[in-house]
């Protein structure tokens, strides 16, 4: 009596096994795919877009008229030096600033004499975005500008201890910022003759 009770039992268990087994294995998978999608950050594809046009923003709220718009237009802001004898190689003063720099975003601080445009050195610091909860710890490019403007101005000497410094070809294209520098020069002669003509200026005219 029991053997064909065990057998029945044995192959009803068989033919519920067939019909479920594919449905749990079913949900099993969906529930699998469905705790990897929750546990995962939800990337958003605009996301760098949004936080770079908000450091541009901060960017222009912090620097010049000036060097906003050479950002703007050229990608880069020129900021002069103020410490004379801090910079191994300055000394070309010959009327004008000692020393100069120029600062791109994700790029060393390339520090140069203004007045024969020859490149000193290359100064290195990262600042990390140590606030983001995934994905790359870099700073937007705005950012990173505003970052490096901000220390450079605000304590020279001190940025110039702490940064690693290379000499010019390291890391950036010497002739790039050769030709970066040539550049800012048309750039600066175009914004005088913009401002020239605004007040009403002409060439061999005394103004008044």
């Amino acid at each position: 009596m029991l053997l064909p009770l065990s057998v029945s039992a044995i192959v009803a268990l068989a033919l519920v096994s067939d019909l479920l087994l594919p449905r749990v294995v079913e949900l099993w998978r969906r529930q699998r795919s469905h705790r990897r999608i929750v546990s995962e950050p939800m990337l958003d594809p605009g996301r760098e877009r949004r936080a770079e046009q908000t450091a541009r923003e901060l960017l222009r709220s912090c620097v010049g008229e000036e060097e906003w718009a050479m950002y703007r237009e050229l990608g880069f802001i020129r900021v002069w030096g103020t410490h004379s004898g801090e910079l191994a190689g300055a000394g070309e003063r010959g009327g004008g600033a000692e020393h100069a720099y120029l600062i791109y975003p994700h790029r060393p601080i390339i520090a140069y004499a203004p007045q024969t445009g020859r490149l000193i050195g290359e100064y290195c610091v990262e600042f990390p975005d140590d606030t983001r909860p995934y994905g790359s710890a870099r700073l937007p490019d705005s950012d990173d500008v505003l970052a490096k403007w901000m220390a450079l101005t605000g304590d020279e000497r001190r940025l110039l201890a702490t940064a690693n410094l290379h000499l010019p070809g390291r890391q950036v294209d010497v002739n790039q910022v050769s030709r970066d520098i040539w550049r800012l020069s048309r750039w600066e002669q175009a914004r005088m003759r913009e401002v020239a003509a605004e007040l009403g200026f002409r060439p061999g005219r005394q103004p008044g």
